[in-house]
């Protein structure tokens, strides 16, 4: 007979299998991309607000600072396609990360429910990235001509700053053997990054 741990492995195993499904099997409106974004994003906000009651005072002495690329702390708001790349990217950066984490530390539910809206939106951004460069291929001479000032001068929300900033964080689990505390702090951080994704998903309302 399967014991309650057991019972309970599979039961959230099956609920992330199902969560794959409908990922894989869903038509996605790209129109609907921020709807789904900004759901998602507050979603795993709560989730990594819910995994521990409070920060643990004996960890703040091994806190650092990841060095969050600073395009993302700027007020001048960079253009859409660069958001769903930077959403992109962070998507698949963040799930390697707690791809990582061995259910330990944190509630279990919790971290797969973070895992599953990791995993959707990087399918959905992918679909949609995709749709965009069907769409403005033939077109992407033109648009450079033509591109106004303005835009030109807008921050480019830089992948490759993105992925440096995720490869800081997954070296300092490395090199605290992915303790609580490294866990902990991590997670904070994390959060910190998702608040300011959080804030550009406000921007793909806007004409």
């Amino acid at each position: 007979m399967s014991t309650k741990p057991d019972m309970i492995q599979k039961c959230l195993w099956l609920e992330f299998l199902m969560g794959m499904f409908i990922a894989g099997t869903l038509s996605l409106d790209c129109n609907l991309l921020n709807v789904h974004l900004r759901r998602v994003t507050w979603q795993n906000l709560r989730h990594l607000s819910s995994m521990s009651n409070s920060f643990p005072v004996e960890c703040l002495r091994e806190n650092i600072a990841f060095e969050l690329p600073q395009e993302f702390l700027q007020d001048t708001q960079p253009m859409k396609r660069d958001i769903k790349k930077a959403f992109y990217e962070m998507s698949l950066q963040a799930f390697n990360i707690f791809s990582q984490h061995t259910f330990k530390y944190w509630k279990e539910r919790h971290f797969k429910q973070i895992q599953i809206g990791l995993d959707q939106q990087a399918e959905y951004l992918n679909q949609c990235l995709e749709e965009d460069e069907n769409e403005n291929e033939d077109m992407k001479e033109m648009k450079e001509n033509e591109m106004k000032p303005s835009e030109a001068r807008v921050p480019q929300l830089s992948s490759l700053e993105l992925r440096r900033y995720f490869h800081r964080i997954d070296n300092f689990l490395k090199e605290k053997k992915y303790s609580d505390c490294a866990w902990e702090i991590v997670r904070v951080e994390i959060r910190r990054c998702l608040y300011y994704f959080y804030k550009f998903t406000a921007l793909f309302r806007r004409k």
